[in-house]
C-alpha cells in the first residue's frame, strides 16, 4: 500500500512523448510564455500547443531567460520568464467568461536566470486571495500550480506577491476551459493534489494532445498490482463529460492475487484538508459471456459505492458530490461474490478544496477605476483587485469593508498625477465616493454636472487645473449647506458662484426661441407629409393622435381595427386565452396568423404591448416568434404573430396530450428554445433579458420547430456590459429565479434559471409545482434532486418514454438542468454553455436512434446505491 503523498514526486520528471496520436482544437486555450517578446508566438514541438507572449496581459516586470544549461530536455515555454523586482504585487489580467469554469496553471522555472543562484520564495494570488506559496528548491526543476476555478466576474487576475524572500517570477501561465457539468463543489475551488495514470505502460508523463483539456497525467504503479493494457481505443465516441485522457484509460491495474482487493489510501499532511476524489474506470479486457467483473468500493471500511460493472472500452467516472474530510482515507476495491474477475482501476484524480473567502471589490467599482486608469493612461502599478486584500490597496484609494458587503471605493486621490483632458465620466460610476482629489493636474473643460449626483461626496478638490465655465449649482449649494468641502481655486477661467449660472441663462432665451421657431417649422412640414400619406390608398394610419410610432418599419406593419376584424373573420376562431387577452386564428391573404387582442382588464397593459412591438421588430432569429404586425387604435390593441400550428410546449408535456414527444424531439425543442434565449443574451447589442421563460411561452410550428414567445416583460440592458439591473419583480411562480426574487437584481442568469425549470419539465413530464402526499407544494427541482441523489435516473425520466433514450444523454441533460437551477446565479452556466451541452446530448441520442431505432442497452445504465447517509457521501457514476 502506498500513500498518495508520494504521488507528488513525479512532478520532477521530464515530459516525454511518443508519436502524437490525438488531435484536438485549442479554441478557448490561453497559453502564455511569460517573457516572450511582444507579438511573438510559436508552436511547442512536443505538445503542439501554441504559445504567445504575455506582454499584452501585464504592464510591469522584466523579461529574462534561464541560463542555457537549464534548457536541456525542457519545453520551450520555460526558457523565458518575467521577474518582478519592483512593487509588492504585480498582476496579470485575462478577460474570460463570467461563471466559466477553468483549469488555471502557473509554471515557475528559476534556471539561475539572475546568476545569483539564490532560490526565491513568494506568494501567488488568485484575485484578492492567496492561492499558494511558491518555494523554488532546485534551479533545474520547474514548479507548477494548478487549480480548477469558477470565475465570479468576466476577468481573471493572477498576481505575484513579494514576501521579502526573493524576487517573484513566472515562466508560463495557462488557462483551459472546462465543462460546467464537471468538477462541481459545494464550496471553494479545486487545487490539484494528484492526477495519475494507473498502470502506465511507458512510465511517461503526458498532457495535450493526449488530453483534450491539457491536464497533466503522471504514471503510477505498485508492486502488488498487475498492470495490463489494450491496443484498442477507449472512448472513441465518449459521452463522459470528464473526458479523462484515452491514453490513461487504455491501461489499468488489478491485484496480482485475483482474490485480493485493490487498496490505496490518502493521508494528507493537514488533517483538516478536504478532498474530492475522481476514479476513472474502463473495461479493457474482452470478457466472455460467462465472465463478469463486478466490485464494490469502500471508504474507511464502509461501503461507498457499489456494485460497479463496467462497459467495454467505455469510461465510467465515480466521484462524491460532497468533500471528504477527517484525516486518513482508505479505499478498498473488492470484487463481489459472483464476479469472476478482480477489480481494476485505470486513472484517478484527487483535488483539495481551496476556499477563497476574501470578497472581490464590487464589479461596478472595478470597471470604473480600470476605465479611469485607461482614460488618463496612468502608469501606476494598479493591478489586481483595487481594494482587496487591504494590504495591497491601490495607491490613492480608500475603500469601505462593511460586514458581508463587497468592498467599495470611497476615496480617489489623483492629485499631481499628470492628468490631462476633461474630468472623466467614469468617475460617476464610483457611486459611494466620499472623497475626490483631482488637484494640481492639467484638466480642462467644464466641471461636469454628474459630480452633483455623487450623493456620498463630502470632499472635492479641483484646485490647480485649467477648468473653465462655472461650477454646477448643485455643488455650490452643497458647499453653502456645509455638506461638501469644495476647493476649485487656481482655475483662472472658472467661475465659482451661482451668479455665473444666472448670467448664462440670459443667453439661453434667444437660443430657446430660435429652437422653438425651428420646431414649429418642422412640425408643420411633418403634418403636411402625414396628411399626404393619409390620402394614399391602402396605407394604414394611426387614428389615435396620442400614439405615435417613429419607425417607418413600425408604421408599415400597423393594421387598423377593421383590418383585424377582416383578418380574424370577426374573431371567429379562438386559439387560447391568457393574461394578455384572447388569441384568435386568422388569415392575411393565404397565410395563417395568430391575433392576440389586449383585454381592457389585462394586468399586463399597454406598456408591455408597446415593449413587445418594439422588441420583436428589432430582433430576428429563427427561434423567436415573428411579429407580422399590430393594431393600436383607441381601446382596440392587438399583436399579429406567425401562426404556430402545434401550440405550446406545455400542452405536449401534459398527461392529456395524445402526442407523446420522444426524447430526440424533446432535446431538439430544448436546443432550439435555448438558441433563441442565447441570441437574446449574446446576439443582441445591448443584451435582452426575457424575464418570463416557461413552457407555455415556447411555441411549436407544424414541423415542431420551437420558438420563444411573449416578450411583454422583457428588459433591455441599458448599457452593454453591465452585470445587472435593479427592477420590479416579474415572472411566473415556479420559474422565477429565487436570487432575483430576493435581491431585485436582474441578470441573464435569471433567464437561465427559468430555462432550467423548463428543461426539468421536458425530462420528467412533471408539473413545475405539484402536491405531495403531505399536501405540501414540491418544486420539480427538489424532486429531481432527490431522485438523482439516489442515482435513480430511470424513474426521473417521463415514464411515457418507456426507456427509449440514451442513458448518458439523459444524465447529461439532467445535470445541465440542475446546474441551471442552482440557487446561486454564479454557479449557473451561460446560455452559450447550455446550447453547447444540449447539442452534445442531442448528438448522442441522434446517433443512438440511427444505430438502432427502438433498442435499449441496459448496460448503459449503472445503478447507484447510496449508503451510510450520515457520512453525507453520495457518489455519482457517469
Amino acid at each position: 500500500m502506498e500513500m498518495f503523498q508520494k504521488f507528488l514526486l513525479p512532478v520532477l520528471f521530464i515530459f516525454t512523448y511518443t508519436a502524437i496520436v490525438y488531435s484536438q482544437d485549442q479554441s478557448g486555450f490561453i497559453s502564455l510564455d511569460c517573457g516572450l517578446a511582444k507579438g511573438s508566438s510559436y508552436n511547442e514541438t512536443t505538445t503542439g500547443l501554441i504559445y504567445t507572449s504575455d506582454a499584452d496581459y501585464i504592464d510591469t516586470g522584466n523579461v529574462k531567460g534561464v541560463l542555457p544549461q537549464y534548457r536541456t530536455n525542457k519545453q520551450q515555454q520555460v526558457w523565458n520568464l518575467r521577474s518582478f523586482p519592483d512593487g509588492i504585487r504585480n498582476c496579470y489580467r485575462l478577460n474570460l467568461t463570467r461563471e466559466g469554469k477553468y483549469l488555471i496553471r502557473t509554471t515557475f522555472m528559476y534556471g539561475n536566470y539572475d546568476e545569483q543562484n539564490i532560490l526565491p520564495e513568494f506568494d501567488v494570488h488568485l484575485g484578492p486571495n492567496l492561492w499558494s506559496t511558491v518555494k523554488i528548491q532546485n534551479a533545474s526543476s520547474d514548479v507548477s500550480l494548478e487549480i480548477i476555478h469558477v470565475l465570479s466576474s468576466d476577468y481573471l487576475s493572477v498576481c505575484l506577491v513579494n514576501t521579502n524572500k526573493g524576487t517573484p517570477f513566472i515562466s508560463a501561465l495557462e488557462v483551459r476551459p472546462l465543462k460546467n457539468t464537471t468538477y462541481n463543489t459545494q464550496t471553494g475551488s479545486l487545487q490539484r493534489f494528484v492526477r495519475l495514470d494507473i498502470g502506465s505502460t511507458d512510465n511517461a508523463t503526458f498532457r495535450y494532445r493526449y488530453d483534450v483539456h491539457d491536464r497533466v497525467w503522471w504514471p503510477y504503479g505498485f508492486n502488488e498490482w498487475e498492470p495490463f493494457s489494450t491496443s484498442l481505443a477507449v472512448d472513441a465516441n465518449s459521452s463522459n463529460d470528464y473526458q479523462p485522457a484515452p491514453r490513461a484509460m487504455e491501461s489499468a491495474v488489478r491485484p496480482i492475487n485475483t482474490s485480493n482487493s485493490l487498496d490505496f489510501y490518502l493521508e494528507p499532511d493537514d488533517p483538516t484538508s478536504q478532498f474530492y476524489v475522481y476514479m476513472h474506470f474502463a473495461e479493457i479486457e474482452k470478457l466472455k459471456a460467462n465472465e463478469s467483473r463486478k466490485f464494490n468500493i469502500s471508504l474507511n471500511g464502509k461501503l461507498w459505492y457499489g456494485t460497479l460493472e463496467l462497459d467495454y472500452l467505455s469510461t465510467t467516472t465515480v466521484f462524491s458530490p460532497s468533500a471528504l474530510s477527517g484525516g486518513k482515507y482508505t479505499f478498498k476495491l473488492q470484487k463481489t461474490g459472483n464476479s469472476t474477475h478482480p477489480p481494476i482501476l485505470n486513472a484517478i484524480e484527487v483535488y483539495t478544496v481551496k476556499e477563497f473567502l476574501q470578497a472581490e471589490t464590487e464589479e461596478q467599482d472595478v470597471d470604473a477605476i480600470t476605465n479611469i486608469k485607461s482614460y488618463y493612461q496612468l502608469k501606476r502599478n494598479w493591478e489586481g483587485d483595487p481594494c482587496a486584500p487591504r494590504d495591497y490597496l491601490w495607491e490613492g484609494l480608500n475603500c469601505s469593508y462593511e460586514n458581508d458587503e463587497l468592498p467599495r471605493i470611497t476615496s480617489l486621490n489623483l492629485s499631481s498625477s499628470g492628468l490631462s483632458g476633461e474630468i472623466s465620466a467614469f468617475i460617476m460610476n464610483l457611486t459611494l465616493l466620499e472623497t475626490l482629489d483631482l488637484s494640481n493636474n492639467n484638466l480642462t473643460g467644464w466641471v461636469p454636472e454628474f459630480l452633483t449626483q455623487l450623493s456620498s461626496l463630502k470632499f472635492l478638490n479641483l484646485e490647480g487645473n485649467k477648468l473653465s465655465g462655472s461650477v454646477p449649482v448643485g455643488l455650490v449649494e452643497k458647499r453653502d449647506n456645509n455638506t461638501l468641502t469644495l476647493r476649485v481655486g487656481k482655475n483662472p477661467e472658472l467661475c465659482q458662484s451661482v451668479s455665473c449660472q444666472k448670467r448664462k441663462k440670459k443667453y439661453v432665451v434667444p437660443v430657446a426661441v430660435s429652437a422653438a421657431a425651428v420646431l414649429v417649422v418642422l412640425t408643420a412640414l411633418i403634418s403636411l407629409w402625414c396628411l399626404k400619406r393619409r390620402k394614399q390608398p391602402g396605407r394604414k394610419v394611426d387614428v389615435n393622435p396620442n400614439r405615435s410610432y417613429e419607425s417607418l418599419e413600425l408604421n408599415s406593419r400597423q393594421f387598423t381595427y377593421s383590418e383585424v376584424l377582416r383578418i380574424t373573420n370577426n374573431f371567429e376562431r379562438v386559439l387560447g386565452k391568457g393574461g394578455f387577452g384572447t388569441v384568435y386564428h386568422g388569415y392575411i391573404d393565404n397565410t395563417e396568423v395568430a391575433v392576440k387582442m389586449l383585454s381592457p382588464s389585462s394586468a399586463q397593459g399597454y406598456n408591455q404591448f408597446q415593449a413587445e412591438v418594439k422588441l420583436l421588430l428589432r430582433v430576428h432569429h429563427r427561434n423567436l416568434t415573428t411579429l407580422v404586425g399590430f393594431c393600436d387604435e383607441g381601446t382596440n390593441i392587438a399583436l399579429v404573430y406567425e401562426y404556430m400550428a402545434k401550440g405550446n410546449l406545455e400542452e405536449h408535456l401534459s398527461d392529456s396530450s395524445k402526442n407523446i414527444l420522444n426524447w430526440e424531439e424533446r432535446l431538439r425543442i430544448a436546443v432550439e428554445a435555448a438558441q433563441g434565449l442565447e441570441y437574446l443574451h449574446h446576439g443582441c447589442k445591448p443584451p435582452i433579458i426575457h424575464r418570463d421563460v416557461k413552457s407555455t411561452n415556447i411555441l411549436l410550428n407544424e414541423k415542431f420547430q420551437a420558438k420563444l414567445a411573449d416578450f411583454g416583460l422583457s428588459r433591455i440592458f441599458p448599457v452593454e456590459g453591465i452585470s445587472h439591473v435593479s427592477t420590479t419583480i416579474a415572472g411566473t411562480p415556479g420559474y422565477l429565479d429565487p436570487e432575483y426574487y430576493i435581491s431585485n437584481r436582474l441578470t441573464e442568469k435569471s433567464d437561465v434559471y427559468s430555462f432550467g425549470v423548463v428543461l426539468l419539465e421536458i425530462i420528467t413530464g412533471q408539473p413545475v409545482i405539484s402536491k405531495s402526499v403531505e399536501n405540501d407544494n414540491t418544486h420539480v427541482s427538489q424532486w429531481v434532486s432527490f431522485m438523482l441523489a439516489k442515482g435513480d435516473i430511470r424513474n426521473t425520466v417521463d415514464p411515457r418514454l418507456k426507456g427509449d433514450f440514451d442513458i448518458n444523454s439523459v444524465w447529461k441533460a439532467a445535470e445541465i438542468a440542475m446546474a441551471c437551477v442552482s440557487p446561486t446565479s454564479t454557479r449557473r452556466p451561460t446560455m452559450n454553455q447550455v446550447v453547447m451541452e444540449l447539442n452534445e446530448c442531442l448528438g448522442t441520442e441522434t446517433a443512438r436512434k440511427k444505430e438502432s431505432a427502438n433498442t435499449f442497452d441496459s448496460k448503459d445504465y449503472i445503478e447507484m446505491t447510496t449508503l451510510n447517509l450520515h457520512t453525507e457521501l453520495s457518489p455519482l457514476a457517469r
